[in-house]
């Protein structure tokens, strides 16, 4: 299922048999084009970047790489071929044929959906707009500008489903989607983790690591929706994700693996002695880590969450991996734990399993995440350095929901408030932990080359070298 590139507006939806359609997105283009100029990454226009263009759906051979001025590139419209007879797997509607078009009850409830997930892909692009300015090397650099346009086209993705399927209201939406910004006062993104800011390229790999992880689960919960165009365009935005958490885990694990070089060939292990070699201290390392997770907990919802029980319930958005499930995927009766703050301690106590989805999927996150954490370690044990990095418990730093009223230690214990202040320091990064990292952030720009805190990768991209000159710089 090729796209066809010979149209404004890239597509394997048909977009040129639907005049009124492809007028609508056309009128929306510009306005995209505009606010990557005011917020896509900074000082890139005259760049040409090595960056992957999607040329089909077919996921052994859906990808291009070539040279390609950003401004130039081609976003578009690309959805999973449609899967004949496909039905509907779960909720009140399980058995029925998948829906074609929005069903009229349910319309509100999906419209907001999509605009809460398409709100995310400019503002991380946002979050992330300064960051090429300080990229440790050419490689990073072409990786940083590959998830920008990605997430750019995912927005493209969204808007479409506004445009297709929502009307006016979609429309609205669609243009709305360009006017807030991230960390904006008056007018921010939805979600508080797309806010934050990413100031420097240890926070940009915790938040491709985790936030994006994130991002992977949303997605496959919404490409088991019955609703049929949503399920299929996430389905091919998934194909893009893996990049994303790519980037990531192979980041955070070669700052990791530097820092243990230097620790093990000088035989230190105080973080004072570790900073002052020009790497990053492992303490600071894990509280970058606890941050960016729990920002990351919030991401999924309330614990137990009406919300969430109507999306299921209404087979708007399902489970992760749905179909793998052994139950009857009504969920009728069914119970799951959940955690509340009873006489200062967390205690676990049995919700409806449907208002519990947000949990559930949480846990499927946490499995996931401490899968590569884990990974992280194994770098450690290589260079025989005792330290072990740990995911905090995830009721910890929460800023949602019934467990943001309590004050939780990494461990899962309730605290006092100066239990909490005296200690904040040790499990969140502080604002010298922030100027000592920022402290290493700077370009470098030289071929093959890279900063002195993270180790190069063990590959290049697409089977290049390391040293291929990945940006070129006009």
């Amino acid at each position: 299922m090729n796209i066809d590139y010979s149209e404004k507006i890239p597509n394997n939806v048909g977009l040129a048999e639907n005049r009124v359609l492809k007028r609508a997105l056309e009128q929306w283009q510009p306005a995209f084009l505009d606010w990557w100029r005011e917020m896509g990454p900074e000082g890139t226009h005259d760049y040409e970047i090595y960056l992957r263009t999607a040329v089909g759906v077919d996921p052994k051979g859906w990808a291009h790489f070539d040279f390609v001025r950003m401004p130039d590139y081609r976003w578009g419209v690309f959805l999973n071929p449609a899967e004949p007879d496909r039905k509907i797997n779960f909720g009140a509607h399980k058995g029925d044929p998948a829906w074609q078009e929005v069903p009229g009850e349910h319309r509100a409830n999906l419209r907001r959906l999509i605009v809460t997930q398409g709100d995310t892909e400019p503002a991380s692009v946002e979050q992330q707009r300064h960051l090429g300015l300080t990229a440790p090397s050419l490689y990073d650099l072409r990786n940083l500008f590959q998830v920008n346009v990605e997430e750019g086209r995912h927005l493209w993705a969204m808007v479409y489903l506004l445009h297709a399927y929502f009307g006016r209201d979609g429309r609205e939406e669609a243009e709305a989607l360009l006017a807030r910004r991230s960390g904006d006062a008056d007018n921010p993104r939805i979600l508080g983790a797309f806010n934050e800011r990413t100031p420097d390229w240890l926070s940009y790999f915790m938040f491709t690591y985790f936030t994006d992880r994130d991002g992977k689960f949303q997605l496959c919960s919404l490409a088991e929706s019955g609703f049929d165009p949503l399920a299929r365009t996430t389905r091919f935005m998934l194909t893009e994700e893996a990049h994303h958490m790519f980037v990531g885990e192979s980041g955070v694990a070669r700052v990791i693996q530097r820092t243990a070089e230097v620790m093990a060939r000088e035989r230190i292990d105080d973080s004072a002695e570790v900073r002052r070699r020009g790497v990053i201290d492992l303490p600071t390392i894990q509280r970058y880590l606890n941050f960016h997770f729990s920002v990351t907990m919030d991401l999924f919802g309330a614990d137990v969450s009406s919300n969430a029980a109507t999306f299921y319930s209404t087979g708007l958005k399902g489970r992760f991996e749905e179909t793998k499930i052994d139950d009857n995927h009504l969920l009728e009766g069914a119970v799951y734990p959940v955690l509340e703050v009873r006489d200062g301690r967390l205690v676990s106590i049995e919700a409806p399993t449907l208002n519990a989805l947000n949990e559930r999927l949480r846990d499927d996150f946490i499995r996931d995440a401490s899968a590569g954490v884990e990974r992280w370690n194994r770098i450690l044990q290589k260079q025989g350095v005792a330290f072990a990095f740990k995911v905090p418990h995830k009721a910890f730093n929460r800023r949602i929901g019934p467990l943001a009223a309590a004050r939780i230690d990494p461990e899962g214990r309730v605290v006092s408030e100066t239990e909490w202040s005296a200690n904040v320091n040790r499990w969140l990064p502080s604002e010298s932990d922030r100027a000592f990292v920022a402290s290493l952030m700077g370009p470098m720009t030289e071929r093959g080359k890279f900063a002195n805190w993270i180790a190069p990768p063990p590959r290049g991209v697409n089977n290049l070298p390391v040293d291929f000159e990945y940006v070129r710089f006009n």
